[in-house]
């Protein structure tokens, strides 16, 4: 990171470099979810995001790592019964993980798509106006839930859903909370 770089706001501050991150990758999104929360816990920083088209098998979330805790973390994960198919350093241009989100601002109204789930917020009000995507079963549920509720008193889907649509709306809610608390 740039001296530059320190002076941007945080939003706006160049990516590290990727040759110090490594992405694992997991059969299904109910690992991923798994090892997400069992890495936060022991406090490593790990983000979820979409797999380099390179690396694509399983399912289509990586958790990216910082890349010297990779031993420790290949043995937290398999204590935990939860090993990743693979885990490979991010070494190349070729091999950067996909930003989950999209955003859209629609003058009164912004949506921000994580994944195939999308959540329409009232910048006014803050008032979630909208909730659509996936074809997940539990979807018409948590838009229910969800529609017509202030911005910070919305439950996470996640803790509501255990789809891989529960999840993406849970990303798209975090990422709508922290654009409108600017």
């Amino acid at each position: 990171m740039s001296l530059l770089d320190l002076l941007r706001p945080k939003g706006r501050r160049k990516q590290a470099p990727s040759t110090d991150r490594g992405i694992l990758v997991f059969a299904n999104t109910s690992e991923v979810i798994r090892a997400e929360t069992v890495l936060k816990a022991g406090g490593w920083p790990v983000t979820v995001m979409g797999p380099p088209p390179e690396l694509q098998r399983g399912c289509d979330l990586v958790v990216v790592y910082p890349l010297i805790e990779t031993a420790r973390i290949l043995s937290v994960l398999e204590e935990a019964g939860n090993p990743p198919l693979e885990a490979a350093p991010l070494s190349g241009p070729l091999l950067k993980p996909v930003d989950l989100y999209q955003t859209k601002d629609f003058g009164r109204h912004l949506m921000v798509r994580a994944a195939n789930m999308k959540i329409t917020v009232d910048k006014k009000t803050r008032v979630i106006v909208n909730v659509s995507g996936g074809g997940c079963p539990d979807v018409p549920w948590l838009a229910r839930e969800l529609t017509g509720r202030p911005l910070d008193e919305a439950a996470s889907p996640r803790d509501q859903g255990h789809t891989l649509c529960a999840y993406a709306l849970d990303l798209a809610l975090k990422e709508m909370r922290r654009l409108c608390s600017r």
